[in-house]
């Protein structure tokens, strides 16, 4: 097992190249980004997250509480009422969080709790409480990227009156998988479940 400040320091190296990768996509793609502080386009609706971005969100979880024990307390609250509201559908174990990985299944869920807040949203500020520990979907969400192959498309209100040709024009690629994968063994081996929600990884202690 990675020891903690190495993986810490692992996660950090992480975080320095996908978001200066994604600092270089926005600037390619200028003002065809609708991405703003207080735009929440992509916070509301669960969405599955990995281990490593589950391990670090409770690390931010718990420097926030160092700081501001009152808002910490808000998030986690937040996070109980969402597991409460997931229960009962949930594709997986709600006991842990964890999901099933079942797509069939997923899908559904997924759908019927679209219009769900992230917990670690401020309702008054539409701001993340969490935003220097969110997951990496969060950080790649809004232009055109190429993850592991994968073309993702924009976000739907970027990119709003451009051809094919001009989205394709200004996709960017991340490349990080080694260290990616690396990090998320470790962090499995703690016993994070390999997917989950963001709501159970704030909400368990």
């Amino acid at each position: 097992m990675i020891p903690f400040r190495a993986f810490a320091d692992g996660d950090a190296r992480l975080l320095a190249v996908v978001d200066a990768t994604m600092a270089g996509a926005a600037k390619t793609c200028g003002t065809r980004l609708a991405c703003r502080p207080g735009c929440t386009e992509c916070c509301i609706g669960p969405f599955n997250i990995s281990a490593l971005d589950a391990d670090r969100l409770r690390r931010g979880l718990e420097q926030l509480a160092a700081r501001d024990p009152v808002r910490a307390a808000a998030i986690r609250e937040r996070a109980r009422e969402s597991c409460a509201a997931f229960a009962a559908d949930f594709p997986g174990d709600p006991a842990t969080g964890a999901l099933s990985g079942d797509d069939t299944a997923e899908e559904p869920f997924f759908e019927a709790h679209a219009g769900r807040p992230c917990p670690a949203l401020d309702p008054a500020t539409g701001l993340c409480e969490l935003y220097a520990h969110r997951p990496i979907g969060c950080r790649t969400y809004g232009p055109p990227m190429r993850i592991e192959g994968v073309d993702l498309p924009p976000c739907r209100l970027c990119f709003v009156e451009s051809p094919p040709v001009e989205i394709a024009d200004c996709r960017t690629t991340l490349a990080c998988g080694s260290l990616e994968d690396l990090l998320e063994e470790a962090a499995r081996q703690t016993g994070e479940p390999a997917e989950t929600l963001i709501a159970f990884a704030l909400a368990r202690p």
